[in-house]
């Protein structure tokens, strides 16, 4: 099986922040228990573009090159001599954090918080802009043939939002308010939508990410350059507030504009990490109304369900895609996901094209 496969491939390399240089690279060898996959799509997110400007997110520091990209999917090209779940030629969507399966936070099946987590992308581990990848056999996941590679990447951020929507129980009839509608954004629409939440008010300074959340399902939007939030989604639930607020975007502002966009009783979910460690909040308004804070670290058990929801045809996914690149081109890719805020909303890199 393994003879037809080249001994190089290509990677896209940063060796520094702001710099991307192609390599050769030698084909990785499969261990026992791994698969090798021929990467077919590789989404940009948000983490790639901060250790591309800034070479660190909080403790994760970029020391030495580094190759970023971890929402990918591809084709298995070799399989250990332990693999028994997958052949040669199957279509897979990969999740990129391996973890130990050891620890008491993966025993409780709470694995995004094991300690130990190998994860694509993350300093010093490297990500997925190359054309051949090795990954543990229980990180792939098996995609219908009718569900693009492009689709079966963004699992990777739709993840994030199915993992928010079970951490603070979203149930059918919910109404959520989700504040930054970037790629994980959109993506939590989808999935607040596919848990069955009835009313999805969004909010953004982008026009163009407004108009995309209306696609995955949102049923207010409100652009914050032009109405204030709060008011407006006072108007919209009279004057009761929303069940749940998820917060996306890691902006200061738009964390204290969900806060106080909750009725009483109401579930403040944190998804995005902002730049600084603190923000002020209204420690009254959260005891008085007993407010629910939920912090959302990646996700835990949550591909096969996104696989499910993306295949069933109810979201659409491909029109989030607006800028495509091969991998000689990574570095414009990542130029392109920073500056085209107001046009592009997801960019893929495609390896092997």
């Amino acid at each position: 099986m393994n003879e037809q496969l080249p001994k190089t491939m290509k990677a896209a390399v940063m060796p520094k922040p702001g710099t991307i240089v192609m390599e050769e690279r030698p084909v990785p060898q499969v261990g026992e228990n791994e698969v090798l996959i021929k990467v077919m799509a590789v989404g940009i997110c948000g983490s790639d573009v901060h250790y591309y400007e800034n070479g660190r997110i909080g403790r994760f520091v970029v020391e030495k090159p580094i190759i970023l990209g971890h929402e990918c999917a591809g084709m298995i090209a070799a399989v250990g001599a332990a693999v028994s779940r997958f052949n040669v030629g199957d279509r897979v969507a990969i999740e990129p954090g391996v973890t130990c399966g050891r620890c008491s936070a993966c025993k409780e099946g709470r694995y995004n918080l094991c300690p130990d987590v190998q994860f694509l992308a993350t300093p010093p581990v490297d990500g997925a802009f190359v054309q051949y990848m090795t990954i543990r056999e229980d990180m792939v996941f098996p995609i219908p043939d009718h569900l693009t590679y492009e689709e079966a990447a963004l699992n990777e951020p739709f993840s994030v939002g199915i993992h928010a929507a079970k951490r603070c129980r979203v149930q059918p009839g919910t109404t959520v308010a989700i504040m930054g509608m970037g790629p994980v954004g959109l993506m939590a629409v989808a999935a607040a939508k596919s848990f069955g939440a009835s009313r999805i008010i969004v909010t953004d300074l982008e026009q163009v990410r407004l108009e995309a959340a209306r696609r995955m399902g949102a049923t207010h939007v409100i652009n914050v350059r032009e109405e204030d939030a709060i008011e407006r989604i006072q108007q919209l639930t009279g004057g009761v507030g929303v069940d749940t607020a998820w917060e996306t975007a890691g902006n200061p502002k738009a964390l204290q504009t969900a806060l106080h966009s909750l009725r009483r009783g109401g579930k403040l979910v944190i998804v995005g990490l902002p730049a600084q460690d603190e923000i002020p909040l209204n420690v009254p308004f959260i005891a008085d109304n007993e407010v629910d804070i939920y912090g959302v670290f990646r996700y835990a058990n949550t591909y096969p369900m996104g696989i499910e929801f993306l295949a069933s045809g109810t979201i659409d996914t491909m029109s989030l895609i607006t800028d495509r690149y091969p991998l000689a081109q990574t570095q414009e890719a990542l130029e392109r996901a920073i500056h085209n805020k107001s046009g592009s909303l997801k960019v893929m890199v495609y390896p092997n094209e």
